[in-house]
């Protein structure tokens, strides 16, 4: 652990055990002295995903330490009596299991400074045979405690601990887990981090009345309540949960990073702490050599350069915003009121919806963590002609409320959703983050409420995309990545989709004209793509180029164009089994168009790292030649 700059061989392997429910003075000095171990080495190491420019998280690790540090000390003292497993609601929270890790030897501790790194196995989210000492994955908010329960049956006569939030315990799925821990007398323990801070805001705040306390009370658990940073209460009450059989949960409140100048009490905690921030912090704790170490730390370049596209990049995640708020600014106060209703679920600043709250807070609700009821509420609010609502989440999230898409689609709804986060680019959060099964949102009948699924090419396309179909009866669904994407250019220089470019539902672009076959991609891919096309004319391959900006709808001109050439391969960062290659070759034979068709996606483990996730699937521009030559053989 010598590369490390902070002494993890420092760590007191204490033991404890549940029957004494009181800390000698030797145990708890032992276990203060642990909790400012790992807090100083979660700010380090998180902070070194910052310097690198792949983020992160911090608060959340580093506020739970104190509980973790409890669990890892009884789980030495009868390691036969619980499944001495950390599991985590709270995916992001991710810090926490690579440290126990390099405590507990499975992991090198200098591998902790390649955080969230590209091909360091060691991704923004919990992966179960990814990394080393990684004992569960831990999916989105809400996952872990249902996956929980079924742990606990599984291994009767042991405790099970659980970590949540007050985040976690707002979705939906918590409170099934609650009632079914309660009806079958589970023995699970949830250790309840609340400390008033998600990623846009206060719970008390924007949800008044929400009460993790009186929740969980209310379908039947006990509950105990202490200062998280009280250590003898919080083992006090530790212990009686573990005494106590059943489902029973410790809420334990404190302030977001507490003890972290500027960070205390700050939603701007629960992301990464800053460089300069976690400098300061380092040095006050006299520990230089992990300070210098963030100093000198470089953020790494992407070394490609893309011919057909500018250097120019821009956020679609954000443009989106900024387009709907262009939308609104055409309509009067009252129009606005009564005709459009935005529903936030927590990503407002991801997924540009903060954008239209400070220009139009009129017509905005901050929703909370419950992306199923905040789509409903506003599929609901769109069932009246002249009405619509606006929904926006992570694409990774759709999975989760396909049953609300389904009840919208019913009940002949107005809602246009924006799912940022497709696809694998700049996904350092990695495989439970990407959004890459999306198609899945078009799941109803030929004949049913229109449904159309939109992937804006860039950021001149993307407001081109929501001024065109803004006022469109139905569900829309617009996608965007978390990366920046650079304008097209045509084959004149211009930007493409600029100027007085409009945007046509449905209606494909065709980027480059090819006669030996064709690429067919969108979103981030495209630009990668248009690079490929490039590089294989200047080697006399001539070979085209269509963008697919309205994914599940078949631009019949377009298809027949370019089934009338000897190759298609669509090229897409969505899953390859479920994408749209999975289903444009059926489209060509069923006009009885057969070009050799190819189609190449997200088809393995995610890579962590930011632009490195496109080359680690194949589906960057040297893949992408590499496979058209392969096919045109």
């Amino acid at each position: 652990m010598a590369a490390f700059p902070i002494d993890l061989g420092a760590y007191k392997r204490i033991s404890l055990e549940p029957s004494t429910p009181t800390l000698t003075d030797e145990q708890r000095e032992a276990i203060k002295a642990n909790i400012q171990l790992c807090r100083d080495a979660i700010v380090f190491f998180t902070a070194t995903g910052a310097a690198r420019g792949v983020g992160g998280h911090t608060g959340g690790p580093y506020d739970t330490v104190p509980e973790v540090m409890l669990m890892d000390a009884l789980f030495r003292g009868a390691p036969d009596s619980y499944v001495p497993t950390f599991f985590d609601e709270a995916g992001h929270r991710v810090g926490t299991q690579y440290l126990m890790s390099a405590l507990n030897g499975d992991l090198p501790a200098e591998q902790l400074m390649n955080y969230r790194a590209a091909g360091s196995h060691l991704p923004g989210h919990p992966e179960l045979g990814l990394t080393p000492g990684v004992k569960f994955s831990s999916g989105r908010l809400g996952h872990m405690w249902p996956y929980v329960n079924g742990v606990a049956l599984a291994n009767p006569g042991k405790t099970v601990f659980c970590l949540g939030s007050d985040g976690s315990q707002q979705e939906g799925n918590d409170a099934e887990a609650a009632r079914l821990a309660v009806a079958q007398h589970i023995n699970v323990k949830l250790l309840i981090d609340d400390n008033d801070v998600t990623i846009a805001g206060n719970p008390s705040k924007y949800l008044p009345g929400y009460s993790v306390k009186k929740t969980l009370e209310g379908h039947g658990l006990k509950v105990l309540e202490c200062n998280g940073e009280d250590i003898d209460a919080l083992y006090a009450n530790i212990c009686e949960a573990i005494n106590t059989p059943g489902p029973i949960a410790v809420i334990l409140k404190r302030p977001m990073c507490p003890g972290i100048e500027g960070l205390e009490g700050s939603n701007h905690g629960h992301d990464v702490i800053s460089v300069p921030a976690a400098i300061k912090y380092l040095e006050a704790r006299g520990h230089q050599a992990a300070a210098d170490i963030l100093k000198n730390t470089e953020t790494p370049k992407n070394p490609n350069t893309y011919t057909g596209s500018t250097d120019k990049m821009d956020a679609n995640r954000k443009v989106f915003g900024a387009a709907v708020v262009e939308m609104l600014g055409a309509m009067g106060e009252e129009e606005r009121k009564n005709s459009v209703l935005v529903v936030d679920s927590d990503l407002e600043g991801s997924c540009g919806l903060n954008t239209i709250r400070e220009a139009h807070p009129e017509v905005f609700i901050s929703g909370g963590i419950q992306e199923r009821g905040n789509l409903s509420a506003a599929a609901g609010f769109g069932m009246e002609k002249g009405k619509q609502g606006i929904f926006a989440t992570f694409s990774a999230f759709l999975e989760m409320c396909i049953s609300e898409i389904t009840m919208a689609r019913l009940n002949y709804s107005n809602l246009l959703c924006h799912f940022s986060h497709a696809g694998i680019d700049d996904m350092a959060d990695n495989t439970c983050h990407f959004g890459m099964n999306n198609l899945f949102a078009d799941n109803g009948l030929d004949d049913s409420h229109p449904t159309n699924i939109y992937f804006p090419a860039d950021a001149n396309q993307m407001r081109a995309c929501v001024k065109s179909i803004f006022n469109a009866p139905g569900l829309r669904f617009i996608f965007s990545t978390r990366s920046k994407v650079p304008m097209i250019l045509d084959t004149d220089g211009n930007e493409m989709f600029a100027g007085d470019y409009t945007f046509t539902s449905g209606k494909d672009d065709i980027v480059r004209e090819g006669t030996a076959g064709y690429v067919v991609a969108f979103g981030a891919a495209l630009y990668r793509a248009l690079d490929a096309v490039e590089k294989l004319k200047a080697e006399g391959i001539d070979v085209g180029l269509i963008n697919k900006g309205t994914l599940n709808v078949v631009d019949e001109e377009t298809l027949a164009k370019i089934g009338d050439t000897p190759m298609v391969l669509v090229v897409e960062s969505f899953n390859r089994r479920t994408g749209l290659g999975s289903r444009m070759g059926s489209w060509l034979l069923e006009r009885g168009l057969t070009p050799k068709y190819g189609y190449i996606g997200t088809h393995i483990e995610g890579g962590g790292g930011l632009w490195e996730q496109f080359p680690h699937q194949g589906i960057d521009s040297t893949g992408i030649v590499a496979k058209v030559k392969e096919m045109l053989g």
